[in-house]
Parts: structure tokens; sequence; C-alpha cells
């Protein structure tokens, strides 16, 4: 439990930072202007590094198929997946150090069925998506695993589009979590 308070605090520190930047002059909403851009790519850095931090520790296949759902929910956040976009984020998955704990034909068949049911019927997947993450809840490490796991793909491009911070936002619902641990 120790490590969670750690990384809340660390969480929190970049949160203040980013409050201060954006009430002295930052624009804009936090990780939409340029004076609050570098916060949300360095809380993206925390949280990315409190994951591996945590690696032998998420093994589970609730963990796998919720980050999954989440990856796919992240990329399909504006209601689409082009084919670029899904190669880009396979290949995030597959770099990703955390999920290296599991084959990667495991990770490609769940990711590619959520984008699949996503792509087809956008709201149906979307539900049947945020029923697979909510099953991550049951464990409090591993709901805030896959949540940071959404976090990472969606600010591996430096920005977090607000389409992807609001299924963020929801994920964080279905999962019990409050949206503001995450800065959201």
């Amino acid at each position: 439990m120790a490590m969670w308070d750690r990384i809340k605090d660390q969480a929190k520190g970049l949160q203040q930072s980013q409050g201060a930047r954006s009430s002295s002059g930052g624009q804009g909403r936090p990780g939409s202007g340029s004076g609050s851009g570098g916060s949300k790519a360095q809380l993206v850095g925390v949280l990315k590094s409190q994951l591996s931090s945590l690696k032998t520790e998420l093994k589970s296949g609730a963990y796998r198929d919720a980050s999954m759902a989440m990856c796919a929910l992240v990329a399909a956040a504006d209601g689409t997946v082009d084919p670029a976009e899904r190669r880009h984020v396979e290949s995030l998955i597959l770099q990703n150090d955390v999920l290296k704990n599991f084959p990667p034909e495991q990770l490609q068949q769940r990711f590619n069925k959520h984008v699949d049911q996503l792509s087809f019927n956008f709201q149906q997947g979307k539900t049947e998506v945020m029923q697979e993450i909510a099953k991550a809840a049951k464990k409090p490490m591993e709901a805030k695993a896959v949540v940071q796991t959404g976090f990472v793909v969606a600010g591996a491009d430096g920005y977090i589009a607000p389409a992807e911070e609001q299924v963020l936002r929801e994920a964080c619902a279905a999962l019990g979590l409050s949206p503001q641990e995450f800065g959201l």
C-alpha cells in the first residue's frame, strides 16, 4: 500500500505544478495549451514508470483483458480507428514493458477484437468494452494500472485529445476511481 501512497504523492505534485502553470498564464484546459502540455507529458512519464515498477504484480488475465479494452477505447475515442492508428497502438502495446508479461498474440487478438467491436458499432462496442474494463475493479491496484495504461497510450503522441480524456474519465467511473487522481 505504501507504493500507491508514493504514486499518489507524485501525481499530486505534478497536478499542483500543472495547476500553478495554468493559473499563471497557461492556456485553456489541461493538456490543450502549450503552457500545460509539458505537465501532461510529465504525468504520462510518471504513470509509465509507475506501471513499470508494478510489472511483477500485473500478470492476471483480468488486467490483460481490461488493458486491451482500455487501449482499444482510447484508440477509438473519436469514434473511428484508421489502419495507421490501429498499427500505432498495437506497436505501443507490444513495446510496453508491463504488457510484455503476456504473449503478444494474446494482446493483439484481444485489442483487435475490441477495436472491431468499436468500429462496427461504437456505442454498443463501448458498452461491451466498458464491461470488460470494469472487471478489473475487484483489485484496486489493477484498476489503477488499467487507467494508467490507457493514459500512457493516449499520451504517447505528446497530446491527450479531449475525446481521449473523456473515455479515460468514463473508465475511471467504471472502475470506481477518481479521475482527479490521474489529473483528469
